[in-house]
């Protein structure tokens, strides 16, 4: 029997991360599997030679970005539609990114070949009725929130609950003893942190970096540290601020140090939670994008923890309230309030356990081979 190929989609850096667990799992599994990919560092560290785009050409949110960038993203996917057809994949694994991946799994399906899909699109936020092209286009879902296998339910479609990813990954971090060497490296003091993740790409950083930089000045007794992202260069940050403190690709190891953290919307909620880190999550968009938004979205709440939860652990700053002061005020909260502070912990816990276990890499690359096969 021939090797199997497979082709797989990630466009952001957590899909970058999920989908180079995935990879690395199916190797586990059989080592002698091929893949073809549209990823960042985290993939090409797995499977050298199988690269075709990088993420940091792939990252445009908001609707008003998408159509700036319009004729790149076409361009994108008529690349990626002849790639595949010359690779001719056992099957196409796409990873979250769905304005991109959607569009490529209706052609894949009309073409003849398996469509897995690996994190669902957040179809239960907005654009439910994507749900009925998913149901026509993929084979087989696998989703990670443990409300989504019930949404979908409701449209008649049977995914598959694998647990969320980011157990796997910081618990392979918490293994790896403390780092001795953090401070030294990053050159940062002694006193305690504020960590500050303002997201992964350009135009979100641009907008929101400023305002919260501005909530904490003043706030001598801490460091703040910013969360760089691999996309994005410390020139880039510090022409925002010149002064600023960034840690690179070292998130997990700043949010294992931290003492507070200002999040924006996104995975990194989820993972601040995860480690226990008290966080006020804020968002801003272009003032077009949000209010498209607004008409559109069905959730009551932006931050994975708080959908997750069904209510409101952590304070969302979002559009206008996400201004310096309101952040100010709430931070004040999180760093001085100790019944604050422990209530949040004790939300963080039954997070975690409503989570459920480990493993989402190993069941997913575990199914997707016996199908597949």
């Amino acid at each position: 029997m021939s090797n199997l190929k497979l082709y797989v989609i990630a466009g952001e850096p957590s899909g970058d991360l999920h989908a180079s667990n995935m990879m690395q799992a199916i190797l586990d599994e059989d080592s002698t599997v091929d893949f073809r990919y549209w990823g960042g560092d985290k993939m090409v560290a797995v499977h050298p030679g199988g690269l075709v785009k990088h993420i940091r050409d792939l990252a445009f949110m908001g609707f008003v970005e998408v159509l700036a960038n319009i004729r790149t993203i076409l361009g994108n996917i008529k690349l990626c539609k002849k790639d595949i057809e010359s690779y001719q994949p056992d099957a196409l694994i796409l990873v979250d990114y769905p304005g991109f991946n959607l569009r490529i799994a209706e052609w894949a399906k009309s073409k003849g070949i398996k469509v897995y899909y690996y994190i669902s699109p957040q179809v239960w936020a907005w654009k439910q009725s994507r749900v009925h092209k998913i149901k026509k286009v993929v084979d087989e879902m696998f989703v990670i929130l443990p409300f989504e296998k019930a949404f979908y339910k409701k449209f008649d479609f049977d995914v598959q609950y694998v647990g969320h990813p980011l157990l796997d990954e910081i618990s392979k971090f918490n293994e790896n003893k403390a780092d001795q060497d953090f401070y030294t490296r990053n050159k940062l003091d002694e006193r305690p942190i504020i960590a500050v993740l303002p997201g992964s790409r350009k135009q979100e950083v641009s907008k929101k970096l400023p305002i919260m930089l501005e909530a904490v000045k003043g706030l001598d007794l801490y460091q703040v540290v910013i969360a760089g992202a691999p996309t994005l260069s410390a020139e880039f940050y510090w022409a925002i601020d010149s002064s600023v403190k960034i840690v690179d690709n070292e998130t997990y190891t700043l949010l294992a140090n931290s003492h507070a953290a200002i999040v924006t919307s996104g995975t990194a909620t989820l993972e601040t939670a995860l480690f226990k880190v008290p966080e006020v999550v804020c968002y801003k968009g272009s003032q077009l994008s949000y209010m498209i938004a607004r008409r559109l979205i069905k959730v009551k709440y932006i931050s994975l923890v708080n959908l997750i939860m069904d209510k409101e652990v952590v304070k969302e700053l979002i559009q206008k309230e996400c201004n310096a002061q309101q952040i100010r005020a709430e931070l004040d909260r999180l760093l001085n309030d100790e019944t604050y502070r422990n209530n949040l912990h004790s939300e963080y816990v039954k997070l975690e356990q409503e989570l459920g276990g480990g493993g989402a890499s190993k069941k997913v690359a575990q199914s997707l081979l016996k199908t597949i096969r």
